[in-house]
Protein backbone atom coordinates (compact mmCIF):
# COMPACT_ATOMS: atom_id res chain seq x y z
CA UNK A 1 0.00 0.00 0.00
CA UNK A 2 1.55 3.39 -0.96
CA UNK A 3 2.51 5.71 1.93
CA UNK A 4 0.70 9.09 2.12
CA UNK A 5 2.93 12.14 1.49
CA UNK A 6 4.36 14.07 4.45
CA UNK A 7 2.46 17.37 4.65
CA UNK A 8 5.15 19.05 6.76
CA UNK A 9 7.79 18.10 4.24
CA UNK A 10 5.70 19.48 1.41
CA UNK A 11 5.21 22.81 3.25
CA UNK A 12 8.92 23.09 4.02
CA UNK A 13 9.80 22.51 0.37
CA UNK A 14 7.26 25.13 -0.65
CA UNK A 15 8.77 27.67 1.72
CA UNK A 16 12.28 27.02 0.41
CA UNK A 17 10.99 27.44 -3.15
CA UNK A 18 9.35 30.77 -2.24
CA UNK A 19 12.52 32.12 -0.54
CA UNK A 20 14.45 31.69 -3.73
CA UNK A 21 12.15 34.04 -5.60
CA UNK A 22 11.62 36.65 -2.85
CA UNK A 23 14.13 39.51 -2.45
CA UNK A 24 16.36 39.50 0.61
CA UNK A 25 14.91 41.18 3.67
CA UNK A 26 11.33 41.00 2.39
CA UNK A 27 9.40 41.06 5.64
CA UNK A 28 11.26 38.16 7.15
CA UNK A 29 9.06 35.39 8.51
CA UNK A 30 5.80 37.34 8.12
CA UNK A 31 6.19 37.68 4.38
CA UNK A 32 7.04 34.06 4.16
CA UNK A 33 3.89 33.14 6.06
CA UNK A 34 1.76 35.26 3.72
CA UNK A 35 3.27 33.66 0.66
CA UNK A 36 2.77 30.23 2.18
CA UNK A 37 -0.87 31.00 2.94
CA UNK A 38 -1.44 32.17 -0.63
CA UNK A 39 0.12 29.01 -2.00
CA UNK A 40 -1.91 26.81 0.31
CA UNK A 41 -5.09 28.65 -0.66
CA UNK A 42 -4.34 28.24 -4.35
CA UNK A 43 -3.63 24.57 -3.75
CA UNK A 44 -6.93 24.11 -1.93
CA UNK A 45 -8.85 25.99 -4.64
CA UNK A 46 -7.45 23.67 -7.28
CA UNK A 47 -9.74 20.96 -5.88
CA UNK A 48 -12.82 22.41 -7.60
CA UNK A 49 -13.80 20.64 -10.82
CA UNK A 50 -16.77 20.57 -13.18
CA UNK A 51 -18.61 17.47 -14.41
CA UNK A 52 -20.44 17.90 -17.74
CA UNK A 53 -24.06 16.73 -18.17
CA UNK A 54 -22.99 13.71 -20.20
CA UNK A 55 -20.25 12.71 -17.71
CA UNK A 56 -19.91 11.23 -14.26
CA UNK A 57 -17.10 12.13 -11.85
CA UNK A 58 -14.96 9.35 -10.34
CA UNK A 59 -12.86 10.46 -7.36
CA UNK A 60 -9.66 8.52 -6.53
CA UNK A 61 -8.02 8.98 -3.16
CA UNK A 62 -4.34 8.07 -3.30
CA UNK A 63 -5.10 6.04 -6.44
CA UNK A 64 -7.99 4.02 -4.97
CA UNK A 65 -11.66 4.46 -5.86
CA UNK A 66 -13.46 6.60 -3.31
CA UNK A 67 -16.78 7.88 -4.73
CA UNK A 68 -18.69 9.06 -7.78
CA UNK A 69 -20.05 12.58 -8.23
CA UNK A 70 -23.00 13.85 -10.33
CA UNK A 71 -22.82 16.48 -13.11
CA UNK A 72 -22.15 20.03 -11.97
CA UNK A 73 -19.54 21.82 -9.84
CA UNK A 74 -17.90 19.49 -7.29
CA UNK A 75 -14.91 19.54 -4.96
CA UNK A 76 -12.17 17.02 -4.26
CA UNK A 77 -9.04 17.29 -2.21
CA UNK A 78 -6.24 18.65 -4.42
CA UNK A 79 -3.54 16.54 -5.91
CA UNK A 80 -1.79 14.40 -4.79
CA UNK A 81 -4.44 13.46 -2.23
CA UNK A 82 -7.36 12.96 -4.65
CA UNK A 83 -7.68 12.90 -8.41
CA UNK A 84 -10.81 12.98 -10.61
CA UNK A 85 -11.73 11.13 -13.81
CA UNK A 86 -14.82 12.14 -15.78
CA UNK A 87 -15.84 9.44 -18.30
CA UNK A 88 -18.79 10.02 -20.61
CA UNK A 89 -21.73 7.90 -19.48
CA UNK A 90 -24.48 8.87 -21.95
CA UNK A 91 -22.74 7.83 -25.14
CA UNK A 92 -24.20 4.68 -26.72
CA UNK A 93 -21.49 2.18 -27.66
CA UNK A 94 -21.91 -0.57 -30.25
CA UNK A 95 -20.41 -4.05 -30.42
CA UNK A 96 -20.92 -6.34 -33.44
CA UNK A 97 -21.10 -10.11 -32.97
CA UNK A 98 -20.79 -12.42 -35.98
CA UNK A 99 -19.56 -9.69 -38.33
CA UNK A 100 -17.47 -6.54 -38.45
CA UNK A 101 -18.70 -3.24 -39.84
CA UNK A 102 -17.37 0.12 -40.86
CA UNK A 103 -19.24 3.40 -40.52
CA UNK A 104 -20.01 5.05 -43.86
CA UNK A 105 -21.79 8.32 -43.31
CA UNK A 106 -24.14 7.84 -40.36
CA UNK A 107 -24.79 4.12 -40.86
CA UNK A 108 -22.52 1.10 -40.24
CA UNK A 109 -22.02 -1.21 -43.21
CA UNK A 110 -21.05 -4.90 -42.72
CA UNK A 111 -17.66 -5.61 -44.25
CA UNK A 112 -16.59 -9.03 -42.94
CA UNK A 113 -18.36 -12.12 -41.61
CA UNK A 114 -16.95 -14.04 -38.63
CA UNK A 115 -18.32 -17.62 -38.94
CA UNK A 116 -16.94 -18.77 -35.59
CA UNK A 117 -19.19 -16.20 -33.91
CA UNK A 118 -22.26 -16.30 -36.18
CA UNK A 119 -22.90 -20.04 -36.65
CA UNK A 120 -25.09 -21.44 -33.85
CA UNK A 121 -27.04 -24.63 -33.16
CA UNK A 122 -30.82 -24.32 -32.81
CA UNK A 123 -33.16 -26.23 -30.54
CA UNK A 124 -34.14 -28.70 -33.31
CA UNK A 125 -30.48 -29.44 -34.16
CA UNK A 126 -30.19 -27.16 -37.18
CA UNK A 127 -27.41 -24.65 -37.85
CA UNK A 128 -28.29 -21.00 -38.22
CA UNK A 129 -26.22 -17.96 -39.19
CA UNK A 130 -26.92 -14.98 -36.90
CA UNK A 131 -25.38 -11.51 -36.91
CA UNK A 132 -26.40 -9.10 -34.18
CA UNK A 133 -25.31 -5.86 -32.57
CA UNK A 134 -25.28 -4.92 -28.87
CA UNK A 135 -25.77 -1.29 -27.83
CA UNK A 136 -24.61 -0.38 -24.32
CA UNK A 137 -23.64 2.58 -22.15
CA UNK A 138 -21.98 3.23 -18.80
CA UNK A 139 -24.40 3.17 -15.87
CA UNK A 140 -21.93 3.40 -12.95
CA UNK A 141 -18.54 4.87 -13.81
CA UNK A 142 -16.85 3.55 -10.65
CA UNK A 143 -17.80 -0.07 -11.29
CA UNK A 144 -17.04 0.35 -14.98
CA UNK A 145 -13.47 1.57 -14.36
CA UNK A 146 -12.42 -0.73 -11.52
CA UNK A 147 -14.45 -3.99 -11.66
CA UNK A 148 -13.76 -5.16 -15.24
CA UNK A 149 -10.52 -4.96 -17.17
CA UNK A 150 -11.86 -5.04 -20.76
CA UNK A 151 -15.46 -3.77 -20.88
CA UNK A 152 -16.03 -4.29 -24.61
CA UNK A 153 -14.79 -7.88 -24.52
CA UNK A 154 -16.93 -8.55 -21.44
CA UNK A 155 -20.06 -7.25 -23.16
CA UNK A 156 -19.31 -9.21 -26.34
CA UNK A 157 -18.61 -12.48 -24.52
CA UNK A 158 -21.72 -12.17 -22.35
CA UNK A 159 -24.00 -11.34 -25.29
CA UNK A 160 -22.64 -14.17 -27.45
CA UNK A 161 -23.01 -16.67 -24.62
CA UNK A 162 -26.61 -15.68 -23.92
CA UNK A 163 -27.47 -15.67 -27.63
CA UNK A 164 -26.18 -19.24 -28.03
CA UNK A 165 -28.23 -20.29 -25.02
CA UNK A 166 -31.44 -18.70 -26.35
CA UNK A 167 -30.96 -20.06 -29.89
CA UNK A 168 -30.24 -23.50 -28.44
CA UNK A 169 -33.77 -23.51 -27.00
CA UNK A 170 -35.51 -22.13 -30.11
CA UNK A 171 -36.43 -24.14 -33.26
CA UNK A 172 -35.10 -22.80 -36.53
CA UNK A 173 -38.45 -21.89 -38.09
CA UNK A 174 -39.59 -19.44 -35.34
CA UNK A 175 -36.07 -18.01 -35.18
CA UNK A 176 -36.25 -17.16 -38.88
CA UNK A 177 -39.75 -15.65 -38.76
CA UNK A 178 -41.90 -14.51 -35.86
CA UNK A 179 -39.59 -15.05 -32.85
CA UNK A 180 -37.00 -12.35 -33.67
CA UNK A 181 -38.40 -9.80 -31.20
CA UNK A 182 -38.61 -12.41 -28.41
CA UNK A 183 -35.02 -13.45 -29.07
CA UNK A 184 -33.80 -9.85 -28.86
CA UNK A 185 -35.59 -9.25 -25.56
CA UNK A 186 -34.38 -12.52 -24.05
CA UNK A 187 -30.75 -11.86 -25.05
CA UNK A 188 -30.84 -8.31 -23.72
CA UNK A 189 -32.26 -9.43 -20.36
CA UNK A 190 -29.81 -12.33 -20.05
CA UNK A 191 -26.78 -10.19 -20.95
CA UNK A 192 -27.83 -7.49 -18.47
CA UNK A 193 -28.21 -10.07 -15.69
CA UNK A 194 -24.75 -11.50 -16.39
CA UNK A 195 -23.10 -8.06 -16.43
CA UNK A 196 -24.86 -7.17 -13.17
CA UNK A 197 -23.33 -10.26 -11.55
CA UNK A 198 -19.90 -8.95 -12.58
CA UNK A 199 -20.77 -5.49 -11.15
CA UNK A 200 -19.60 -4.05 -14.44
CA UNK A 201 -21.52 -0.78 -14.24
CA UNK A 202 -22.79 -1.33 -17.81
CA UNK A 203 -26.37 -1.03 -19.02
CA UNK A 204 -27.41 -2.92 -22.17
CA UNK A 205 -29.71 -0.60 -24.10
CA UNK A 206 -30.65 -2.86 -27.01
CA UNK A 207 -29.83 -6.09 -28.83
CA UNK A 208 -30.57 -5.87 -32.56
CA UNK A 209 -30.56 -8.85 -34.91
CA UNK A 210 -28.97 -7.91 -38.23
CA UNK A 211 -29.22 -11.19 -40.16
CA UNK A 212 -30.88 -14.52 -39.35
CA UNK A 213 -30.39 -17.01 -42.21
CA UNK A 214 -29.46 -20.64 -42.77
CA UNK A 215 -25.77 -21.26 -43.56
CA UNK A 216 -24.72 -20.03 -46.99
CA UNK A 217 -23.90 -23.60 -48.18
CA UNK A 218 -27.52 -24.79 -47.80
CA UNK A 219 -29.50 -21.56 -48.14
CA UNK A 220 -30.80 -22.41 -51.65
CA UNK A 221 -32.09 -25.81 -50.57
CA UNK A 222 -33.56 -24.28 -47.45
CA UNK A 223 -35.43 -21.70 -49.51
CA UNK A 224 -36.83 -24.48 -51.71
CA UNK A 225 -38.11 -26.20 -48.58
CA UNK A 226 -39.60 -22.92 -47.38
CA UNK A 227 -41.41 -22.43 -50.69
CA UNK A 228 -42.74 -25.98 -50.52
CA UNK A 229 -43.96 -25.39 -46.99
CA UNK A 230 -45.61 -22.14 -48.09
CA UNK A 231 -47.37 -23.96 -50.95
CA UNK A 232 -48.51 -26.64 -48.53
CA UNK A 233 -49.95 -24.05 -46.16
CA UNK A 234 -51.62 -22.25 -49.06
CA UNK A 235 -53.26 -25.43 -50.35
CA UNK A 236 -54.31 -26.37 -46.83
CA UNK A 237 -55.88 -22.95 -46.33
CA UNK A 238 -57.70 -23.22 -49.65
CA UNK A 239 -59.02 -26.66 -48.69
CA UNK A 240 -60.13 -25.36 -45.32
CA UNK A 241 -61.86 -22.42 -46.99
CA UNK A 242 -63.66 -24.77 -49.41
CA UNK A 243 -64.64 -27.04 -46.53
CA UNK A 244 -65.91 -24.14 -44.47
CA UNK A 245 -67.97 -23.00 -47.49
CA UNK A 246 -69.43 -26.30 -48.74
CA UNK A 247 -70.29 -27.94 -45.43
CA UNK A 248 -72.54 -25.12 -44.09
CA UNK A 249 -74.15 -24.87 -47.53
CA UNK A 250 -74.87 -28.62 -47.59
CA UNK A 251 -76.19 -28.49 -44.06
CA UNK A 252 -78.44 -25.59 -44.99
CA UNK A 253 -79.73 -27.42 -48.08
CA UNK A 254 -80.41 -30.54 -46.03
CA UNK A 255 -82.23 -28.51 -43.42
CA UNK A 256 -84.25 -26.81 -46.14
CA UNK A 257 -85.30 -30.17 -47.62
CA UNK A 258 -86.22 -31.46 -44.18
CA UNK A 259 -88.28 -28.36 -43.49
CA UNK A 260 -90.02 -28.61 -46.88
CA UNK A 261 -90.76 -32.31 -46.29
CA UNK A 262 -92.13 -31.57 -42.86
CA UNK A 263 -94.24 -28.74 -44.27
CA UNK A 264 -95.61 -31.00 -47.05
CA UNK A 265 -96.28 -33.71 -44.48
CA UNK A 266 -98.16 -31.32 -42.25
CA UNK A 267 -100.10 -29.96 -45.25
CA UNK A 268 -101.10 -33.43 -46.44
CA UNK A 269 -102.10 -34.47 -42.94
CA UNK A 270 -104.14 -31.30 -42.49
CA UNK A 271 -105.76 -31.75 -45.91
CA UNK A 272 -106.59 -35.39 -45.20
CA UNK A 273 -108.00 -34.48 -41.83
CA UNK A 274 -110.07 -31.73 -43.47
CA UNK A 275 -111.40 -34.15 -46.12
CA UNK A 276 -112.20 -36.72 -43.45
CA UNK A 277 -113.89 -34.09 -41.32
CA UNK A 278 -115.88 -32.87 -44.33
CA UNK A 279 -116.94 -36.43 -45.13
CA UNK A 280 -117.95 -36.97 -41.52
CA UNK A 281 -119.99 -33.79 -41.57
CA UNK A 282 -121.66 -34.82 -44.86
CA UNK A 283 -122.39 -38.24 -43.44
CA UNK A 284 -123.82 -36.72 -40.28
CA UNK A 285 -126.04 -34.44 -42.39
CA UNK A 286 -127.02 -37.43 -44.55
CA UNK A 287 -127.83 -39.51 -41.49
CA UNK A 288 -130.11 -36.77 -40.18
CA UNK A 289 -131.99 -36.27 -43.50
CA UNK A 290 -131.17 -39.05 -45.91
CA UNK A 291 -133.73 -38.26 -48.62
CA UNK A 292 -132.84 -34.58 -48.75
CA UNK A 293 -129.10 -35.28 -48.71
CA UNK A 294 -129.44 -37.95 -51.43
CA UNK A 295 -131.36 -35.56 -53.63
CA UNK A 296 -128.87 -32.74 -53.00
CA UNK A 297 -125.93 -34.99 -53.93
CA UNK A 298 -127.77 -36.09 -57.07
CA UNK A 299 -128.51 -32.53 -58.14
CA UNK A 300 -124.92 -31.37 -57.46
CA UNK A 301 -123.61 -34.28 -59.51
CA UNK A 302 -125.97 -33.54 -62.37
CA UNK A 303 -124.94 -29.90 -62.24
CA UNK A 304 -121.30 -30.89 -62.67
CA UNK A 305 -122.16 -33.25 -65.53
CA UNK A 306 -124.35 -30.79 -67.41
CA UNK A 307 -121.72 -28.07 -67.05
CA UNK A 308 -119.30 -30.02 -69.26
CA UNK A 309 -121.85 -31.81 -71.53
CA UNK A 310 -123.53 -30.35 -74.67
CA UNK A 311 -127.29 -29.85 -74.30
CA UNK A 312 -129.92 -29.92 -77.06
CA UNK A 313 -133.31 -28.41 -76.34
CA UNK A 314 -136.22 -29.51 -78.62
CA UNK A 315 -139.63 -27.97 -78.49
CA UNK A 316 -142.39 -30.63 -78.40
CA UNK A 317 -144.71 -28.44 -80.40
CA UNK A 318 -142.53 -28.76 -83.43
CA UNK A 319 -143.89 -31.54 -85.65
CA UNK A 320 -142.11 -33.80 -88.10
CA UNK A 321 -138.72 -33.22 -86.45
CA UNK A 322 -135.96 -35.31 -87.99
CA UNK A 323 -133.92 -36.89 -85.25
CA UNK A 324 -130.16 -36.03 -85.55
CA UNK A 325 -127.43 -37.20 -83.21
CA UNK A 326 -124.08 -35.35 -83.70
CA UNK A 327 -121.77 -38.19 -82.79
CA UNK A 328 -118.57 -36.43 -83.88
CA UNK A 329 -119.26 -33.34 -81.78
CA UNK A 330 -120.32 -35.47 -78.85
CA UNK A 331 -117.12 -37.51 -79.02
CA UNK A 332 -114.94 -34.34 -79.19
CA UNK A 333 -116.78 -32.83 -76.25
CA UNK A 334 -116.54 -36.04 -74.24
CA UNK A 335 -112.76 -36.36 -74.72
CA UNK A 336 -111.77 -33.33 -72.49
CA UNK A 337 -114.21 -34.51 -69.87
CA UNK A 338 -112.55 -37.93 -69.80
CA UNK A 339 -109.10 -36.31 -69.55
CA UNK A 340 -110.22 -34.29 -66.56
CA UNK A 341 -111.32 -37.39 -64.67
CA UNK A 342 -108.81 -38.13 -61.92
CA UNK A 343 -106.73 -41.25 -62.15
CA UNK A 344 -108.21 -44.28 -60.48
CA UNK A 345 -111.86 -43.24 -61.05
CA UNK A 346 -114.13 -46.23 -61.54
CA UNK A 347 -117.11 -45.89 -63.86
CA UNK A 348 -120.31 -46.75 -62.12
CA UNK A 349 -123.96 -45.97 -62.69
CA UNK A 350 -125.15 -42.62 -61.52
CA UNK A 351 -127.02 -43.08 -58.27
CA UNK A 352 -130.56 -41.93 -58.44
CA UNK A 353 -132.49 -40.74 -55.48
CA UNK A 354 -134.65 -43.41 -53.90
CA UNK A 355 -138.37 -43.13 -53.97
CA UNK A 356 -140.75 -43.14 -56.86
CA UNK A 357 -139.23 -43.59 -60.26
CA UNK A 358 -139.02 -40.65 -62.56
CA UNK A 359 -141.99 -40.56 -64.95
CA UNK A 360 -141.34 -41.56 -68.53
CA UNK A 361 -140.54 -38.68 -70.77
CA UNK A 362 -139.27 -36.49 -67.91
CA UNK A 363 -135.85 -34.80 -68.24
CA UNK A 364 -134.33 -37.07 -65.61
CA UNK A 365 -135.44 -40.18 -67.56
CA UNK A 366 -133.80 -39.04 -70.81
CA UNK A 367 -130.26 -38.41 -69.47
CA UNK A 368 -127.85 -40.95 -70.90
CA UNK A 369 -124.03 -40.97 -71.40
CA UNK A 370 -122.49 -37.56 -71.71
CA UNK A 371 -125.37 -35.92 -73.51
CA UNK A 372 -128.88 -34.96 -72.50
CA UNK A 373 -132.06 -34.34 -74.50
CA UNK A 374 -134.78 -32.26 -72.94
CA UNK A 375 -138.19 -32.26 -74.54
Amino acid sequence: MPQPPNIDELLRKGQDFARRFLPRGFGGGRALAIVSAVLVGAWLLSGFYRVQPDEQGVVLRFGAFNRTTPPGLNYALPWPIESVTTPRVTRINRIDVGFRSEVEGARPVPTRVVPEESLMLTGDENIIDINFAVFWRIRDAGDFLFNIRNPEQAVKSAAESVMREVIGKTPIQPALTEARAQIEQAVRAGTQAMLDQYRSGIEVAQVQLQKVDPPAAVIDAFRDVQRANADRERLRNEAEAFRNDIIPRARGEAERLVQEAQGDREARIARARGEAQRFIQVYQAYDQARDVTRLRLYLETMEDILRISPTVVVDERVQNLVPFLPLGDLNRAAAPAQQQRPAGTIDRPLPLPSGPAAPPGSPAARVSGTGATIR
